[in-house]
């Protein structure tokens, strides 16, 4: 009776074995044989590194060395000529000084007027050494009047010193993405020093850098709503704290009264740097930043204006969002060595898909431009598996970048079948 009961477990053990060598092996085959998957309209390796497809674009006369028009909400340039390179920016390098201070000061901080604050050259508020003002109104003098005193005496005020704040709006120019922009000082003078290892670092920034700047200003920033309500303002008055000298400012950005969709604008010059400009504007929803670097010397101070113009009608005329988000239909993919849920070895094991995106996605667009949907995604998988893995993305491509990534995860958990486990099948099926 012993004997004869060995022999069925040994039977049984043999039977295991060859169930799970011919289920391997037929899965291996079905996995060599598996078609590349496609879900939705297309579906490739595709990385998003190759090089962008450039839509033919109407050419703009404008009169700035540099100028870019970008998707405030992306930062997508949209128009450009020259945008990536650097040159000084003048002051328009305020933005930065504002929103630094917004975000890192109280505005009802009394700031000592210093020394070097007092002697700074014009445009400046003329304030004495010793004297005393409100942060918020000094903010209103940096950005109405463009005062180069008034910046001095923020920067010394937030970051101790001009080169501790100059550490600080760098800092965060990167944290921005803004690779190509060099601050040395808060009010946008032209300026240089000589770096570490002998390389001469030139105050400035790019066309695209400057309108990226300004469309965090403007969207993004915690204080973002008190940068526009000091930007947007077109006279303010205040006294130091003392009050005992009065100050009245007047907001030289005329574009603010040239386009009611304006939602804030900085001007600036140097000799060094000629005009500049950025700001941003809201229509219809869409955002849109543009920044003007070199745009002419005097007497040409209204070139700033036609070409701002410009660049606003061109992103207007031509941009538009559309909605570019599809639904993923995923297929069942084969689980190598896995257990079918049925649990017969002559059914597959599958795997489920499926994605959390939200299921819409408005991109501005011109007329002509697509969005290329691809997936990631391998043809098979090895068990085990558990739900809720990420195995894949959906991809959004526009000009060659990836816009958006949507991860594709797995719905159902697949076991790896094992020796064991097929003894118990056989087991099962033959127990008494």
């Amino acid at each position: 009776m012993r004997r004869r009961k060995t022999e069925w477990m040994w039977a049984a053990w043999m039977a295991a074995a060859v169930l799970l060598a011919i289920f391997v092996s037929e899965e291996n085959a079905a996995v060599r044989e598996q078609p590349a998957v496609q879900t939705g309209k297309q579906i490739t390796e595709e990385t998003g590194t190759r090089e962008p497809e450039r839509q033919k674009k109407e050419e703009l006369s404008l009169h700035a060395q540099s100028a870019v028009l970008i998707d405030g909400k992306t930062g997508r340039v949209l128009y450009g000529k020259g945008e990536g390179l650097q040159r000084p920016m003048a002051s328009t390098t305020k933005i930065m000084t504002c929103i630094l201070a917004l975000e890192k000061g109280n505005l009802e901080d009394p700031v000592q007027v210093s020394q070097k604050a007092a002697s700074q050259p014009k445009v400046r508020l003329g304030m004495k050494e010793g004297e005393t003002y409100y942060l918020k109104d000094l903010l209103y003098a940096l950005m109405l009047e463009s005062y180069n005193d008034a910046a001095v005496a923020i920067a010394e005020h937030i970051g101790n010193t001009t080169e501790g704040f100059a550490e600080m709006m760098n800092e965060k120019a990167r944290s921005l993405g803004c690779q190509n922009t060099y601050f040395i000082t808060p009010n946008g003078l032209d300026a240089q020093i000589e770096g570490s290892d002998g390389t001469v670092l030139v105050h400035s920034t790019t066309a695209e850098d400057l309108a990226r700047m300004m469309a965090y200003c403007v969207l993004e920033s915690p204080e973002k709503e008190r940068f526009l309500e000091i930007t947007r303002t077109r006279n303010y008055c205040f006294s130091d704290t003392g009050n005992k000298k009065t100050v009245s400012c007047v907001n030289h950005n005329a574009l603010l009264d040239m386009d009611k969709e304006l939602l804030s604008g900085k001007t600036g010059f140097t000799g060094g740097a000629g005009y500049s400009y950025v700001a941003a504007e809201e229509t219809e929803g869409r955002i849109f930043a543009i920044a003007l670097l070199g745009c002419g010397w005097p007497p040409d101070k209204t070139w700033k204006w036609e070409d701002a113009k410009k660049l606003f009608a061109y992103g207007k005329n031509h941009f538009f969002y559309r909605d570019v988000y599809q639904e993923p239909e995923f297929p069942e993919l084969p689980a190598k060595d896995g257990i079918p849920q049925s649990g017969n070895l002559s059914e597959p094991a599958v795997v489920q898909l499926f994605s959390e995106g939200e299921k819409k996605f408005p991109v501005l667009l011109r007329e002509g431009e697509e969005v290329k949907v691809r997936v990631k995604l391998p043809e098979s998988f090895d068990a085990p598996i558990q739900e809720n893995t990420v195995v894949g993305e959906i991809r959004y491509i526009l000009d060659g970048q990836i816009i958006r990534r949507d991860p594709i995860k797995v719905r159902n958990s697949v076991k790896k079948i094992s020796m064991f486990w097929c003894l118990e099948q056989v087991v099962g099926e033959y127990a008494i």
